[in-house]
């Protein structure tokens, strides 16, 4: 599933306080009530705004999500500590108002992933008028309406993690096994994801890095998975899921198109007009090359067998052409420059 920033979402610092939450979600509550706003994408952001004010406006869902770290970025994949995917639960206004349940109408699988046990179990009390305003039927007026949560079937708990595997040419060339290293969020140990020790500083839940060593197999290419049996998430009964890496192919040097390469060559004006021998480094080793006269930016020598490793061979490297013009060329240069410049017109 993916991270969401929720003071992204109501326009925050994470050190806001809680009058500039209240008053960010008020604004942006007024702009987008359906009520107000009839469009779709209206509708999902103010859901989206609705369940960041949610956590935010709430001390102790606001120190849980805030135990994640402020590194996570907007999008980026998450996988939820083990069990806590998996509570349901369901705010169902009345009266014309929001159903905040599970399905397209609710808050999201990272909400639930987070906060599902604080929003199950037994009835409880929990404040939806979100900032003094009743979004029912009524429109804005102040309210002080609240909802009882209500305990849906618990799924069957799921113990496999996706993680994205970066991966370059040269490690796809070497084939040698890959560390990963990855934090992976897990129930505290001492509390059993209670909150109430200071091993998790309250929270419930801790994070813990793993690392582990990945064999590749031939033929990776972009978005294909590769199976870790049993180095998912372990659950109270001691049963293990799997990890799944999602291969991405991601070179500063070359670009990767299945076991074929590109990779620019930069020469200068007179290079390229001269023509000029260069060397140039691969995977396979330093070559020389002959770069003929008259050549043009964007056109590519094709170089065979030094790509990446097949099952007979090796593909190609494109050597692509990439005139640039030096910054220091001396007052002299310039001056031919306009000589030659003059007698093409």
């Amino acid at each position: 599933m993916k991270y969401k920033d929720y003071y992204e979402t109501l326009g925050v610092q994470r050190s806001a306080t809680e009058a500039e939450i209240k008053s960010a979600y008020r604004k942006l509550a007024r702009k987008y009530h359906p009520d107000v706003n009839k469009t779709k994408e209206a509708e999902e952001k103010f859901k989206d705004i609705n369940e960041a004010y949610e956590v935010l406006s709430d001390k102790n869902k606001r120190q849980r999500y805030d135990s994640l770290g402020a590194n996570w970025q907007g999008g980026a994949d998450y996988t939820p500590p083990p069990g806590f995917e998996n509570f349901g639960f369901n705010f169902n206004q009345g009266n014309g108002g929001f159903d905040f349940g599970g399905g397209a109408g609710g808050f999201s699988d990272f909400f639930a992933s987070l906060f599902g046990d604080m929003m199950s179990g037994q009835s409880q009390n929990v404040h939806t008028n979100f900032g003094g305003f009743d979004f029912g039927q009524g429109g804005f007026a102040n309210a002080g309406r609240t909802a009882s949560s209500s305990r849906t079937t618990e799924k069957k708990e799921d113990l496999d993690i996706t993680k994205t595997l970066n991966l370059t040419a040269q490690e796809l060339f070497d084939k040698k096994p890959v560390s990963v290293t990855f934090s992976q969020m897990d129930r505290c140990g001492h509390c059993n994801g209670n909150g109430f020790c200071s091993h998790c500083g309250g929270t419930g839940i801790v994070s813990t890095p793993k690392t582990v060593k990945v064999k590749l197999p031939k033929d990776l290419t972009e978005g294909k998975k590769i199976r870790l049996k049993g180095e998912g998430k372990t659950d109270s009964r001691g049963r293990k899921g799997d990890l799944y890496l999602v291969i991405h192919l991601k070179d500063n040097e070359y670009s990767i198109d299945g076991t074929n390469l590109t990779k620019d060559i930069e020469i200068t004006p007179p290079e390229a007009v001269l023509g000029t021998n260069k060397e140039i480094k691969t995977l396979h080793g330093n070559i020389n090359i002959k770069i003929p006269a008259g050549v043009s930016s964007g056109q590519s020598l094709r170089l065979k067998n030094l790509g990446l490793p097949t099952e007979n061979g090796f593909g190609d490297l494109n050597a692509r052409i990439k005139i640039v013009v030096p910054k220091n060329y001396s007052n002299e240069i310039i001056e031919l420059y306009k000589k030659i410049q003059n007698l093409s017109n």
